[in-house]
């Protein structure tokens, strides 16, 4: 493991306190000590501030909010400044509806390498099981259990096998896997000066692949894909996607397609703008 290894969690979030107090819980159990935890909010109500300082005034790390005014979704943007804002050399992307297994940081921490990202995977649960799941259900761990899961609601076989492998199994299964590794914000990590060297996310992308095209840059740059969808595990609690559009998804395959096509490592509408 990179003991000495230093990471910045950023979690993205938007007006759900709900999902997003549960992600606080399990990040405050983890194995692994040695990160800071970032919300990086795209203009959520009042209410997910005074949740978050709730937390902040007794967290076993420390906790930052990074908020900016509500004016539609400007997600990849407040991830730019978190990008910038990070304290530490490594930085993990989650979100505020993805429950971190309690060795979640640790795997992360013991996969990083230079010249790659790192590519988990997320077990999707219904609206049933994410209700269902307490405080109790993620301090004691039931809500990876395979057993515990499927009598509230039956898990897919996908998400079975991420969590039920062991530790050797899911080292097999990341090997094997036809899934091609792809920078995915559910549960996805890499080194802050490759983030910064293709100037972040472009903030031109909507929801439907940002996550996508941002990893695609960090290929074009040299910095590989690396799989641990069955090793690092996140339960993703379910939630309407009002802010899913064709034109979203349309204009965002048409920018992945042009970085595809030539090359592209550094976009002029990142962290740094070309005026």
């Amino acid at each position: 493991m990179n003991n000495n290894l230093k990471i910045s969690v950023v979690v993205s979030t938007y007006n759900a306190e709900e999902w997003l107090e549960k992600v606080l819980i399990g990040y405050s159990v983890q194995t692994y000590k040695d990160f800071e935890l970032i919300i990086a909010d795209d203009g959520s109500r009042v209410t997910t501030k005074e949740l978050i300082d709730r937390y902040a005034a007794n967290y076993p790390v420390p906790v930052r909010h990074l908020w900016h005014e509500d004016e539609g979704y400007r997600r990849q943007e407040i991830l730019n400044v978190a990008i910038v804002e990070a304290s530490h050399e490594y930085i993990l992307m989650t979100d505020g509806d993805c429950i971190p297994r309690a060795d979640f940081v640790e795997i992360h921490a013991q996969q990083a390498e230079k010249g790659r990202f790192l590519s988990g995977g997320y077990c999707k649960l219904s609206m049933k099981t994410s209700k269902a799941i307490t405080k109790e259900d993620i301090l004691n761990q039931n809500c990876f259990n395979v057993k515990w899961l499927n009598a509230i609601d039956k898990l897919d076989f996908s998400n079975t096998l991420k969590l039920g492998s062991s530790v050797f199994l899911g080292k097999i299964l990341d090997i094997i896997s036809p899934t091609t590794p792809s920078f995915n914000n559910c549960n996805s990590s890499g080194f802050k000066e490759d983030m910064i060297a293709i100037n972040g996310y472009d903030e031109r992308m909507k929801y439907g692949g940002p996550d996508r095209e941002f990893g695609e840059r960090l290929e074009n740059y040299g910095v590989k894909g690396k799989q641990i969808r069955h090793k690092a595990i996140v339960v993703h609690l379910d939630h309407p996607r009002g802010y899913k559009t064709p034109e979203s998804l349309a204009a965002n395959l048409a920018i992945r397609k042009e970085v595809k096509e030539k090359r592209i490592k550094w976009t002029p509408f990142g962290i740094k703008k070309d005026n």
